[in-house]
């Protein structure tokens, strides 16, 4: 979808589909009251035949509407006029409007919604989430389909974002911002998204070399296994055993700044796909476990998006790479391994493997020196049951970066959840034969995963996103969301706007 600015008045634009609010009480917003004094009156007429009346979540397509441009009128549900319009309930506004956009069919929409006053969000702001939320709402994921659907409805090719001519040059801004976001999310979707004989590790490299062919200031190197071996990353290298696709530790760096300033590391969990090892899974649902590498996508993603708006940032993106399926050669409960750390780790559940190719891989970004690390993961069950498809359950072992990230979610529309991270809790991964276990039994399953990582990153500045509630979602409507892309995304424009401060 290609994106724009336009300056016309509401009445004049030329598009397939206007899309205007209206709060309720029938209260008008600027765009609704030209549109309808155009229209002589008919627009207010038919919504009120309509008996709409601006509650939140309604829309009304008017076709064809005498005495205006646009081809239709999308007027869009604003809600309580006399209430404070704040983030979120325009962030759940957006998306539902957008939605019923690109599900009418629409060659072209047109955003006149920038101009709804947001509690401490400005026009920039806005522009980036109309972005953001129609690129969203058109993804499509049709990479393995052998025939194009003739009935699936075909996403608008251009979109619009009306600004008066003194916001012009932020809704431009916003625009550059929300494209590069909304191409970060969709690459981690379709990454996400695609089965697990395709998107086997070495594929995921392959696609991450691409990414560092695209971007000048972006370097790719791969770790195999022999060069694993040799550094030690007996973890790691533990969960691929059962697998006949040989394991890749993916690193692609992004140098925006001076060789001086230090890194911001993310990595990513990549188990292209998990069937739980001999530790084996139930086989309902087993399917969706290709995307246990949603954490490795997300990484990728962000990438993409921080090399497209040029950040004046240094990031590293490390994405551990594997299966982890059951086999004659595969880790068995009761199996001691060592990490590249030279930590011993008793592995008593085979099924908890993303933490073990994530302490190695958290052990790996140490010599990029960096100021921060941030790991995020499909990891546990857990933290779905505790909060469900809302929020990214976040532990961190620095307050400054939890708050950081915390504040970046709320501004994104991308949520997370801080959760405790004490010293009693690794209590529960002592093991009687080894320095660890890879688990710490039934009680408190997302923060005692947390607590196993956290002992891999004592002397670093570190966060970790638990986001298996977040990053796919089940039943009807199954597919990879690219959470936490967004969130990501903004921690790094808050950093580049601190460096360049």
């Amino acid at each position: 979808m290609k994106f724009s600015t336009i300056t016309t008045d509401a009445p004049r634009i030329r598009t397939g589909c206007l899309v205007a609010g209206l709060f309720e009480g029938r209260t008008a917003t600027p765009a609704y009251r030209a549109l309808d004094d155009a229209s002589g009156g008919k627009l207010d007429s038919v919504v009120r035949k309509a008996r709409f009346r601006g509650d939140a979540g309604r829309h009304l397509q008017i076709h064809a509407l005498e005495g205006v441009t646009p081809d239709s009128v999308l007027v869009v549900g604003c809600g309580p006029a006399k209430e404070t319009m704040t983030a979120t309930r325009y962030l759940k506004m957006a998306g539902g409007a957008a939605r019923a956009a690109v599900d009418s069919g629409t060659p072209s929409v047109s955003w006149a919604l920038c101009e709804i006053e947001v509690d401490d969000r400005d026009f920039e702001w806005k522009s980036r989430v109309a972005v953001e939320r129609l690129g969203d709402a058109a993804y499509r994921f049709d990479a393995m389909r052998g025939n194009a659907d003739r009935n699936r409805t075909r996403p608008p090719s251009r979109a619009s974002v009306a600004a008066p001519r003194r916001y012009r040059g932020a809704a431009v801004s916003g625009i550059a911002t929300g494209r590069a976001i909304a191409a970060g999310v969709s690459l981690a979707r379709d990454l996400g998204n695609l089965p697990g004989n395709v998107c086997t590790p070495s594929y995921l490299a392959e696609q991450a070399k691409a990414l560092a062919a695209r971007h000048r200031k972006v370097t790719f190197k791969v770790l195999d296994e022999t060069r694993m071996k040799r550094l030690g990353m007996g973890s790691l290298l533990s969960v691929a055993r059962g697998s006949r696709e040989p394991p890749r530790l993916i690193v692609l760096e992004y140098r925006g700044a001076a060789r001086g300033q230090g890194s911001i590391v993310l990595v990513g969990k990549g188990v292209t796909f998990d069937s739980g090892g001999i530790s084996i899974k139930p086989s309902a649902t087993m399917d969706e476990m290709k995307f246990d590498m949603c954490g490795a996508a997300s990484v990728i993603g962000a990438m993409e998006a921080c090399a497209t708006l040029d950040l004046p940032l240094n990031v590293v993106a490390l994405a551990p790479a594997t299966e982890n399926l059951p086999d004659g050669n595969a880790s068995k409960p009761g199996d001691i391994v060592t990490t590249m750390a030279g930590k011993t780790v008793e592995i008593l559940n085979t099924d908890a493997e993303g933490r073990l190719i994530l302490c190695d891989a958290l052990t790996y970004a140490e010599r990029y020196k960096p100021d921060v690390i941030i790991d995020l993961a499909t990891l546990t069950g857990a933290c779905v049951i505790a909060l469900g498809a809302h929020a990214s359950g976040l532990f961190s072992n620095h307050q400054p970066l939890a708050d950081a990230l915390l504040a970046a979610g709320e501004r994104a529309g991308d949520r997370a959840w801080q959760m405790p991270l004490w010293d009693e809790y690794a209590e529960q991964l002592k093991s009687n034969f080894a320095d660890v276990a890879n688990v710490g039994g039934r009680e408190a399953g997302a923060v005692t995963a947390a607590s196993f990582l956290a002992g891999f990153v004592s002397k670093q500045r570190w966060a970790h996103l638990d986001i298996a509630g977040t990053a796919w979602r089940s039943g009807r409507a199954k597919g990879a969301t690219g959470r936490p892309v967004g969130l990501l995304c903004q921690y790094l424009l808050d950093r580049a706007g601190e460096a360049s401060a």
